[in-house]
């Protein structure tokens, strides 16, 4: 039978993404393939130089909807560490707090989408009923369900009342025994296992060479998570286990995802039943030194990073973002080699890819009259 080339996005009903796949198919079979990313760029890098550190924030949440406290807590923690702040103990508790209420709002969310994949629609609208009880939870703390505007250099922007602490806590246990459900549902439920199993599948040592991260790589056996390996805010205070699996296929993953579920609920309810007292924010100086960081941070989908470069003012003078998704789809064209045609959604799905944060940039390449 002879190859054929079928084109799949950037707009696709199989698709949650705008992202183009040039597949090379012989019958069923995936041969090859072309991944253009670039439909999506909105220059939120470029913009951000123009925006103090007060105005900036917003728009860094605003890289992600559903990774908006991590885009801003990555940032935030960058410069105070250019700065030598020492944040106080219940913001950073409290920062961990509205990180893990995102990273469950993030896996449910996925753990229906990739039910909706697979036609398992009820799994869609059980996930994304208990995602109501977290998205309230995150509206009641920072009175937003999706961008919280928790941040500020320097601290959290708003303090933890009781009533809001109780009220967390008084949902948390219906939230467990879902989630119970989930990983029970996972390793027991025909469609999930048919349609999940040994399908995307990558070796650890694949893993490990085309650098993917987050419950991608987690899943391949990799035992890392920036949250134990390079901590930040309560996480080495906090005692909690990186879920990691060896299937290394779309059933690994939603292992790990559900798996993290069941940790964040942990880890949120010893951070509202151990708060510290105290300030939740120091004065921050209007400008920050020149110096260059790093900053890094464990997203719902894996290892994000900022690069930051200050000048002395009160902007900074460069932010370059690395996000998980950019990290993670050479590891999806490698998964879809000799896969089925129809397992691409699900193969896709199965990294939790988000184009927005990760196109925001074009390259073109410019021809001279004499084809140079």
């Amino acid at each position: 039978m002879p190859e054929v080339v079928v084109s799949i996005g950037p707009q696709h009903p199989a698709l949650k993404e705008p992202v183009n796949f040039k597949i090379v198919a012989d019958g069923e079979k995936i041969v090859r393939l072309e991944l253009d990313l670039s439909y999506n760029h909105r220059g939120i890098e470029k913009a951000a130089e123009q925006r103090n550190f007060i105005r900036v924030l917003p728009l860094l949440e605003r890289v992600c909807g559903i990774c908006s406290h991590s885009h801003a807590t990555v940032f935030s923690k960058g410069i105070e560490e250019i700065m030598g702040l020492e944040i106080p103990p219940r913001a950073q508790y409290i920062r961990t707090i509205i990180a893990e209420l995102e990273r469950m709002h993030s896996h449910l969310l996925w753990l229906g989408v990739a039910a909706h994949v697979i036609g398992f629609n009820t799994l869609f609208m059980w996930t994304w009923r208990d995602r109501e009880a977290v998205q309230d939870t995150l509206e009641e703390m920072s009175g937003n369900r999706v961008h919280y505007g928790m941040n500020e250099i320097g601290g959290v922007r708003r303090d933890l009342t009781p009533a809001q602490v109780e009220a967390a806590l008084e949902r948390l246990p219906a939230l467990e025994e879902r989630i119970k459900k989930y990983v029970e549902m996972v390793n027991s439920e025909e469609t999930m296992l048919i349609r999940f199993r040994d399908v995307g599948k990558m070796s650890r040592e694949e893993a490990l060479k085309y650098g993917a991260v987050g419950p991608t790589a987690r899943a391949s056996g990799v035992d890392y998570d920036v949250r134990r390996d390079d901590p930040y805010l309560a996480y080495a205070e906090v005692p909690w286990n990186v879920i990691t699996d060896t299937h290394g296929d779309v059933y690994g993953r939603t292992r790990v995802r559900v798996g993290e579920l069941w940790e964040s609920t942990q880890i949120v309810r010893y951070c509202l039943e151990n708060l510290p007292a105290g300030p939740i924010r120091v004065d921050a100086p209007k400008n920050a030194p020149k110096g260059e960081i790093l900053s890094r941070y464990e997203a719902p989908r894996g290892e994000l990073a900022h690069f930051i470069r200050t000048n002395g003012t009160d902007k900074v003078e460069r932010v370059d973002i690395r996000t998980p998704t950019l990290a993670n789809w050479t590891s999806v064209a490698v998964c879809l080699v000799n896969q089925n045609i129809a397992d691409i959604p699900v193969i896709v799905a199965a990294i939790d890819p988000c184009l927005s944060c990760t196109s925001r940039m074009t390259v073109v390449n410019r021809v001279d009259k004499e084809g140079r």
